[in-house]
């Protein structure tokens, strides 16, 4: 059917396909990192730096929670995409199914974790007591739409796993702009400060989910999507966690290393350097997303090709995403350090603040191209089928190592250079400890597998 954009990954050219899947992806991370941005310049412009203050010590909470299932989101497209390159229809029906009932499931746990947990939680978090109460009432007002932003991530996924990128950003986009007019009508005509921004973000998320749904009840591709048939099919659930919980649990170990060097930094005890690298940190958060969209070609290219046995096109999706990834890594890094005074200005006037940024910024991403060549050979590795080793070996390389880096080589030298050097060391060595990986299961794969009868359209 013409209002399906289905992208044949497993032949023809792959320069122009991968970057026809990525540019759109890129697209997407920039919007959301704009629109999450949102909530805090609407409340602190029109409510205070109090209510700015409480939305936005949510955040690290917040990313910690959700990033877990947004991991078994990942495995949902790796097994939808397998199953499409290996033609079995009747599993990406299942897959399908399974996968939107799972993160409708997911979010209808997470409305009891953020309403039971959210106080508790940010009063660990050290949260202070001016700010706790609208904190809490935000989470969970916010957490109450969950079910949409999970359903509306897993159905995302299942239209990347067949070529789709840009029907999600389209749906993205629309409910990131009702998401910025409901913030001010909110705030600006009702005056209800935090819990309007919040009640926005809710409603936002329930139009880019609806959109997601209807766009699959219309397909007509094997992932058309059929109310009645939602089901969990204990085999589809099995595999998508297989590859989903190392993922999540991946997301939510690296979030708690990020803790841990915050608090490295909170320890010099200058509120300057802590502002300066919260600015810093969110500016690389735009070079991260441009990368990120690689990793997930490299996930979803390797995972079709590997249910079609191409193998012949497995080293040529990994090697023309590596030179993507380190192409945007570097370009994108060198325009944010190159700018960075001016970029870090946007967020404070302060000198000092600046400065103190600047040494993070600089830093972290003139080498950032590294920690895309390590996401992307963890995303080739994982479209052949592992997804427990890559998320070891990250854990143990840009988790266990960085961890250990605090408690000898910063202990030894307090300094905010020694500690941020541990970012770009940590990717080095995973990437490398990674292409050992990937050589490893590459050939072992290609071993066993048998080439598949010409491809045919799906049913």
């Amino acid at each position: 059917m013409k209002r399906d954009i289905v992208l044949d990954m497993c032949s023809g050219p792959l320069p122009g396909k991968l970057l026809k899947f990525a540019v759109p992806l890129m697209l997407s991370g920039i919007l959301q990192l704009l629109f999450n941005a949102a909530d805090i310049i609407v409340v602190g412009q029109f409510t205070g730096d109090a209510a700015m203050a409480a939305v936005g010590s949510t955040s690290s909470l917040n990313n910690l929670i959700t990033n877990f299932f947004l991991g078994l989101s990942a495995g949902c497209s790796v097994v939808v995409a397998r199953y499409y390159g290996m033609r079995a229809w009747s599993d990406v029906e299942e897959a399908v199914h399974t996968s939107i009932l799972m993160g409708f499931i997911s979010g209808v746990a997470l409305i009891f974790v953020g309403f039971f947990l959210a106080r508790p939680m940010l009063e660990l978090m050290g949260t202070t007591p001016d700010v706790i109460d609208q904190s809490v009432l935000y989470m969970r007002i916010v957490f109450a739409g969950m079910p949409a932003m999970m359903v509306y991530d897993f159905g995302a996924g299942i239209l990347r796993a067949i070529g789709d990128t840009r029907r999600p950003l389209a749906f993205l986009f629309c409910g990131g702009i009702i998401n910025v007019g409901l913030n001010l009508f909110f705030v600006i005509v009702f005056d209800m400060g935090v819990a309007g921004v919040a009640i926005g973000t809710v409603m936002s998320q329930f139009v880019a989910a609806s959109l997601t749904i209807a766009c699959l009840m219309r397909s007509g591709t094997a992932c058309r999507l059929a109310l009645k048939r939602l089901r969990i099919v204990r085999k589809q659930l099995w595999r998508i966690l297989r590859v989903g919980l190392p993922t999540g649990i991946q997301s939510v170990v690296f979030n708690i290393s990020n803790v841990l060097i915050q608090s490295a930094v909170n320890s010099f005890d200058s509120s300057d350097i802590v502002a300066g690298n919260t600015a810093s940190v969110n500016i690389e958060g735009f070079v991260y997303t441009g990368m990120q969209a690689f990793y997930q070609a490299s996930l979803t290219f390797t995972s079709q090709n590997a249910g079609a046995h191409r193998t012949e096109r497995i080293l040529p999706i990994l090697g023309w995403t590596l030179l993507y990834v380190t192409s945007i890594g570097v370009a994108l890094g060198a325009a944010a350090a190159l700018s960075g005074p001016w970029l870090l200005g946007i967020y404070t006037h302060s000198g000092d603040v600046v400065a103190y940024g600047l040494i993070r910024l600089r830093l972290i991403c003139y080498t950032y191209f590294t920690c895309g060549l390590m996401d992307v050979v963890c995303g080739s590795i994982r479209g052949l089928g592992p997804s427990i080793t890559p998320t070891l070996i990250s854990l143990a390389g840009a988790c266990g190592l960085r961890i250990a880096w605090i408690y000898t080589i910063f202990a030894a030298n307090r300094t905010l250079f020694t500690l941020y050097v541990s970012y770009p060391v940590s990717w080095v060595v995973s990437f490398i400890a990674n292409v050992i990986c990937f050589a490893l299961f590459y050939v072992r794969w290609k071993r066993r597998v048998q080439p598949l009868p010409a491809a045919g359209a799906a049913q």
